[in-house]
């Protein structure tokens, strides 16, 4: 309390201890590859092409991984994180190369591979481009399922060979990769020739760009990719039929409509997971709620807290629901929150947990789902 000792009136600025609820970055992307230069197993964020230049060198160094970066950033993408595995050697086997995508954990600065990652919360889309075996793929997919707060974005097989449609190769049921194909054509500066390069680069661009110009519950599809100037295969309508409900998302060529991503849907059998989009919105809402209520660590768990905290909570859907992420012709339609009694008995008050119950109706589908969010309370608590 201030002291004070001149007659006068005074003004003091108090916060109120709760803190309004942020969203948090969407598409920054992390890409783990092979590079003939650079820090060799070491996350390093790079925020332009340039800037990746110089760390790791330019298209004739880096490959399908410097390529992909590239169509990153050109189709929108302003911050991702790079971990090169070092550069390709002569003999080395396809078990060889999984190994080190998949890398170690032995701690805190002994992170490689993938396992590099794991402690950068801002990353939300994840690629190994090029790499295209079911071992690399269920890599991808298992480690953005572990972290729980990013997507894996998978390029199909480079060429079909002699495969039908109906054989083309994916992974299992997956709620946090989505697939894209086929491969695009770009003109590749180094060699000054055509060049057949993975998609999963420039597609994690448009994601980025659609994030910033729409929100991160618009589909990032029907959207052109800058720079692909042709596709290695050109599909019919009657042909995405047979791949889409696979989950394979195609990239399509519309002749004067450009060539486009044409499907937004995760390897999920779950219908409650099948759009890309709605999964996306799912993370960055439990991100931003987690993040946003870290506050109340070390807080009194009474009901003067779980007030502070649906307030907080409702604020933040509100602004979800007037950007027209969440459905419903009100916000009560929309969305509902719990934090009281009912949510918090006795027996969790004693272990210092407060639990919040939040369902929300994305635009597609309609149902609620359900999300429950703990926060750990660190102090002794009192009646």
């Amino acid at each position: 309390m201030s002291t004070y000792h001149a007659p006068g009136v005074y003004s003091n600025i108090v916060s109120s201890g709760n803190k309004p609820i942020e969203s948090v970055g969407s598409s920054t992307a992390a890409f783990i590859g092979q590079t003939s230069t650079g820090p060799v197993d070491k996350a390093m964020l790079v925020s332009s092409w340039a800037q990746y230049q110089k760390l790791f060198g330019g298209l004739a160094e880096g490959g399908y991984l410097a390529h992909s970066v590239y169509g990153y950033f050109l189709n929108g993408g302003s911050r991702a994180f790079i971990n090169n595995i070092g550069p390709a050697k002569e003999g080395q086997t396809a078990e060889e190369v999984a190994a080190a995508i998949k890398g170690e954990d032995k701690g805190p600065g002994r992170r490689t591979g993938l396992n590099a990652f794991k402690g950068i919360d801002e990353i939300a889309l994840v690629a190994a481009p090029g790499f295209t075996s079911g071992m690399v793929h269920q890599m991808l997919s298992d480690h953005a399922a572990e972290c729980g707060d990013r997507m894996a974005i998978l390029d199909g097989i480079d060429d079909l060979g002699e495969a039908q449609l109906h054989e083309f190769p994916r992974i299992g049921d997956s709620k946090d990769a989505a697939l894209y194909w086929p491969w695009i054509q770009v003109f590749d500066e180094s060699t000054k020739k055509m060049a057949y390069v993975p998609p999963s680069g420039h597609v994690m661009g448009v994601i980025a760009r659609v994030d910033s110009e729409r929100g991160v519950h618009k589909a990032a599809a029907n959207e052109t990719i800058r720079g692909a100037l042709g596709l290695k295969y050109s599909l019919t309508r009657n042909e995405q039929a047979l791949l889409n409900p696979r989950g394979v998302n195609l990239i399509r060529d519309f002749d004067d409509m450009g060539i486009r991503v044409y499907g937004a849907r995760t390897l999920s059998g779950d219908p409650e997971w099948k759009y890309l989009n709605v999964r996306r919105l799912f993370q960055v809402a439990k991100q931003s709620i987690t993040k946003g209520t870290e506050w109340v660590v070390f807080e009194p768990n009474n009901e003067q807290l779980w007030g502070g905290i649906a307030r907080n909570i409702r604020a933040y859907l509100k602004t979800l629901f007037a950007q027209g992420a969440l459905k419903g012709k009100t916000p009560e339609e929309a969305f509902y929150v719990r934090c009281d009694a009912s949510t918090n008995p006795p027996e969790n008050i004693d272990l210092g947990i407060v639990t919040i119950e939040i369902g929300i109706a994305p635009v597609k589908p309609a149902e609620f789902i359900q999300i429950n969010i703990q926060q750990k309370l660190e102090t002794e608590q009192t009646n």
